[in-house]
């Protein structure tokens, strides 16, 4: 039953957000092909139109994921569908879990493309070189490779698009608890969950810091700090979103299990 319900979450996300994809697709070819023609400063403006365009249709296709997602979360489960979603012989755990990993799929896609659409507008030798060269000076700065800098610069962007979208349904789940105001009270309780889980971040770095001299430096001075404490940051940093979206992926399903006011 996971897959079925997985298979129309996709699709009902997907049926919006491939459109974004396509368009990116298109303008980036475009401008590349623009590109192609030298000594001309009408086609390089109108290059640089045609990539902006592309790029914008790439963080269309982000911002129009996410809160695709979110509909199809209150459509399904609260609103339009949500007779027929409750009369399935499913549990609410497994229907909240359709939820989570298609958004884990339609995040990675929309990463994927649009790393591909900006290979399209902007590759070359000089390029990659000039790209090459930076990556090898962070990663010899941070004593790692460039293939585990790119993962790690990757894994962090992933887990705080992912935070974002389980806030969000947290926030739609205990918001549609009441009988008034539902998506008023959903956008306020996710605003506020995500300003207290930032603000606890930062208390649980200040207490780390207590205990690590090198990243209370990093707190209190705008001076350069020592690399280590960058690092220790960062794999902190991880460690505290992988806990934050254990726990709302817990609270969610937890919350939703008790029962829903559908409209």
């Amino acid at each position: 039953m996971l897959r079925k319900l997985l298979k129309y979450d996709l699709k009902w996300v997907y049926k919006v957000v491939v459109v974004f994809y396509i368009l990116a697709f298109i303008f980036s070819v475009i401008g590349r092909g623009l590109s192609l023609i030298e000594n001309s400063l009408v086609f390089s403006v109108v290059t640089q139109i045609v990539f902006g365009i592309a790029i914008s249709m790439m963080v269309s296709s982000l911002i129009n994921c996410l809160m695709r997602l979110w509909a199809r979360f209150i459509k399904n489960v609260y609103k339009d569908e949500s007779y027929l979603t409750h009369t399935l012989p499913v549990e609410k755990k497994t229907i909240y879990a359709s939820k989570v990993i298609s958004a884990i799929i339609c995040v990675f896609t929309t990463v994927v493309v649009s790393v591909v659409c900006i290979f399209i507008c902007y590759y070359s030798e000089a390029n990659m070189q000039l790209l090459k060269s930076m990556l090898e000076l962070a990663a010899g700065t941070y004593n790692t490779t460039v293939l585990n800098l790119l993962l790690l610069i990757s894994f962090v962007a992933f887990l705080e698009i992912m935070f974002i979208v389980l806030i969000g349904y947290v926030g739609i789940i205990l918001g549609h608890k009441s009988n008034q105001n539902k998506m008023v009270k959903t956008l306020i309780i996710s605003f506020v969950l995500y300003l207290v889980t930032q603000a606890l971040t930062l208390g649980l770095i200040y207490i780390f810091g207590l205990f690590n001299s090198n990243v209370m430096n990093l707190i209190n001075t705008t001076e350069i700090v020592n690399v280590n404490a960058i690092k220790s940051i960062m794999y902190i940093g991880i460690g505290i979103y992988i806990v934050y979206i254990s726990f709302y992926y817990i609270l969610g399903k937890k919350q939703l299990e008790k029962g829903v006011n559908v409209d």
